[in-house]
């Protein structure tokens, strides 16, 4: 087998950051549509996260966001984003470049990104020991329940929330079947 010397996989992982940075880009112009929200997995101590000590302390390797109703001062650079929440009801600035990002799902359409970040100083990734060429992407489509992310919801939460994540719960019960994983990993020739 022929090396990859294009480099395929950091192509695909590099459109669906895109992807991702044109919703946010969108969101921080125009407000989040709809019922659409956002969970953003990110690693906590990959480079260029910045974060308070405390919340480094609580979540030291890896912590889930929730862009819905409660969050603000949101900006969106070619790199990064920087959002506004609130956690037990103290307010944090976050920065998270889109480099940092493992996770970003929207549940009100069941669609779902994943990406593995690899620890720069290890040469680990997420999925643990690998090449450093290795960088798996899958796409989920639909998303068939979002799993519960306690640590990603603000502490305060308006009665319309309440009742919108209640919504969601209800919603989101599994359907028909397994939902659908596509990984680039599959369709590597094996040497």
């Amino acid at each position: 087998m022929a090396a990859d010397l294009i480099r395929y996989d950091l192509l695909v992982q590099d459109a669906l950051r895109g992807a991702v940075r044109k919703v946010l880009s969108g969101v921080a112009r125009d407000g989040v549509p709809g019922e659409h929200h956002f969970y953003i997995g990110f690693r906590t101590h990959a480079r260029g996260v910045r974060l308070s000590s405390r919340m480094r302390e609580l979540y030291p390797a890896e912590m889930t966001i929730v862009l819905q109703h409660q969050f603000w001062d949101l900006s969106v650079t070619g790199e990064a984003f920087e959002v506004g929440l609130s956690f037990q009801n103290i307010p944090e600035m976050l920065l998270i470049p889109f480099d940092a990002v493992t996770r970003f799902a929207d549940p009100s359409v069941g669609f779902e990104l994943q990406f593995a970040v690899e620890d720069e100083a290890a040469g680990v990734s997420d999925t643990g020991p690998s090449p450093p060429q290795t960088a798996p992407v899958s796409v989920s489509e639909p998303l068939a329940q979002a799993p519960p992310l306690p640590e990603a919801k603000p502490a305060r939460q308006t009665k319309k929330a309440s009742e919108a994540a209640k919504a969601e719960g209800a919603a989101a019960k599994p359907q028909k079947g397994e939902p659908k994983v596509v990984s680039i990993d599959a369709f590597r020739k094996k040497s």
